[in-house]
């Protein structure tokens, strides 16, 4: 446990000011010859928290029932369309007009708002967190029913026990990669008895058995997403820390985290796997949509990961990994009130849109700065994070 591997950092900010941090793998390929077409990669990216206020609700009206939330999206579904696979998670509930539409603290959206997730180029939907059981069973149910419709993937919350024990494995461009979600809770509500497979409560021993039984169903990486942590902490709890170690333990090899509502730091760790052995933790990715209009909690980041597989050796790497910081507009645009994603190196270039007024550019470089800021510091860190219980 106490040897340390060999990883590289490279911190460049691009016409995009993008952060990008490349990874090396130590893995020996005991001096087969690698042909070229032996090494496919491929990109995953994830999104913090979409959530959806009764303002964001207000701002995208059509008519009485009628809802357009895909202008949110417009300015950066091209990074979304742009990997093999993006998935996010699904802070609300769609649980239909007769439920009244609305935001905190008990949420519930038009279905126009996963049709614009859809829109956007996710392709699966995180749905383990606190605000799942808003509207009980069968917001529960109606949700996962909207996604369906929709041909989005779900994962987290589920129709039956046989729909839960079935483990989500994608196979992208022949590399198999298992997601598995889960939540510390659901603000005090209830789950029905006997139907505790509804949905994903965070505990060691069931994720150990999922990991397991990934693995046995032949996934070559091992994707965990957790709902947890403390609301506008910007640094990783002990809870936190010691559920990742119990996960890393079981054999995850990527964990991606929300529900902080901000950013928090990244880091690369061991893994117990032979075929990876270095995994990476992104401890939350803030908000990628909200209302949250003040500091830290108006950005987000893209984040993507480049999983490069050696066929001949079975061997896997990250090979790269990307992030592209965001910022939430919300205000007076040439067609009206707007929530607008963008990439907040926008703020600092040549074509910077015509309704951002000069409040909104020094937020967006603020929040710029402080996610650059939050992800930069493990770039100073090469030797490996020294988890609690790992």
């Amino acid at each position: 446990m106490n040897k340390k591997f060999p990883v590289l950092f490279l911190f460049i900010i691009l016409s995009f000011f993008s952060l990008f941090v490349n990874s090396a793998s130590s893995k020996s390929t005991n001096s087969k010859k690698i042909y070229s077409d032996s090494l496919v990669t491929i990109s995953i990216s994830a999104v913090g928290d979409l959530m959806c206020h009764t303002i964001e609700s207000d701002y995208a009206k059509v008519s009485a029932d009628s809802f357009n939330f895909n202008p949110f999206f417009d300015s950066v579904k091209k990074f979304i369309k742009e990997p093999d696979f993006a998935f996010g998670n699904l802070e609300t509930v769609t649980a239909g007009r007769s439920e009244g539409y609305s935001g905190y603290p008990m949420f519930n959206s038009p279905d126009e708002f996963i049709s614009a997730i859809k829109y956007a180029g996710f392709k699966l939907i995180s749905t383990a967190n606190n605000h799942a059981f808003d509207r009980g069973t069968e917001g529960v149910l109606r949700t996962i029913r909207e996604l369906n419709k929709n041909r989005l993937c779900y994962n987290g919350t589920f129709v039956s026990q046989k729909d839960r024990d079935s483990i989500r494995i994608f196979n992208i461009k022949g590399i198999k990669v298992a997601f598995l979600a889960y939540t510390y809770g659901i603000n005090g509500n209830k789950v029905p008895s006997g139907k505790s497979y509804l949905i994903n409560i965070i505990d060691t021993n069931l994720i150990r058995q999922d990991i397991a039984k990934a693995r046995l169903d032949s996934a070559d990486v091992v994707l965990l997403h957790f709902h947890f942590g403390v609301e506008y902490k910007r640094v990783p709890v002990e809870y936190q820390k010691n559920i990742v170690a119990a996960a890393i333990r079981a054999g995850a090899d990527i964990i991606i985290g929300g529900h902080p509502h901000v950013i928090e730091p990244v880091n690369y760790f061991k893994t117990t796997e032979p075929n990876m052995d270095t995994g990476f933790v992104a401890y939350s990715l803030g908000n990628f949509i909200s209302n949250q209009r003040w500091r830290y909690s108006d950005a987000g980041v893209i984040l993507t990961l480049n999983i490069t597989k050696n066929f001949s050796t079975n061997s896997m790497r990250i090979s790269n990994v990307e992030y592209l910081p965001t910022w939430v507009f919300k205000g007076k645009t040439s067609i009206g009130n707007q929530y607008i994603i963008l990439p907040s190196q926008e703020a600092f270039g040549n074509n910077i849109p015509k309704y951002l007024t000069g409040s909104d550019l020094l937020k967006m470089r603020q929040a710029f700065q402080d996610t650059k800021n939050i992800l930069s510091l493990f770039t100073k860190k090469i030797s490996l994070e020294k988890i609690p219980g790992y």
